[in-house]
């Protein structure tokens, strides 16, 4: 086999197992952003109440596409303050996975 296919290949599986190492990593991070940031208005379990939050398995916020939630998450909405500057774009990336399986629960 050519060396540059071989390494090529090589270079795919470590990839592919990198992401698979580190999505249960990428999951505590999330858990750990939600109960820093969101659970407080939100609730431990997205099912909201405090100041007026919708449950995150609520039909309405079941609707907004992930890059509608994650520019609520940027931007803010209401009395929710925005986080923009303080989470990375794949911190809140993660984080709307993470929403989104909460209303799975």
């Amino acid at each position: 086999m050519n060396h540059s296919i071989r390494m090529s290949l090589i270079a795919l599986l470590a990839g592919g197992l990198i992401a698979v190492c580190s999505s249960p990593a990428v999951a505590q991070d999330a858990a750990a952003t939600y109960k820093a940031k969101c659970a407080m208005c939100h609730g431990p379990d997205g099912k909201g109440g405090k100041m007026g939050t919708r449950d995150f398995a609520s039909p309405e916020v079941q609707k907004e596409s992930d890059a509608d939630l994650a520019g609520i998450i940027a931007n803010g909405k209401g009395k929710m303050p925005k986080y923009g500057e303080k989470l990375k774009e794949n911190e809140i990336k993660d984080l709307v996975t993470y929403i989104r399986g909460l209303s799975k629960k």
